[in-house]
């Protein structure tokens, strides 16, 4: 996946959010979710952080792509 909408709308399917519920649990709107998704517009980084928690995502993973994408996958291979 190569942009954040991209990731975003990836992630949120995923989770089996509907952008409305994505919207409420980031405490965003649903117009911001629908444009960060569509690329239209550019996420701010507080922005950014609430989409990441809702859906359970690393921050760096959802803003630029960086691996891994979820906390516990940071964790393989320890013990």
């Amino acid at each position: 996946m190569d942009g954040f909408g991209e990731r975003l709308r990836w992630a949120r399917e995923r989770a089996g959010l509907g952008q409305r519920d994505l919207a409420v649990a980031a405490s965003v709107g649903v117009a911001t979710v629908t444009r960060l998704e569509r690329g239209q517009t550019q996420a701010r980084p507080v922005t950014v952080r609430r989409l990441a928690a809702a859906l359970g995502v690393r921050v760096p993973w959802l803003a630029v792509g960086e691996e891994p994408m979820l906390e516990e996958m940071t964790d393989a291979g320890k013990g």
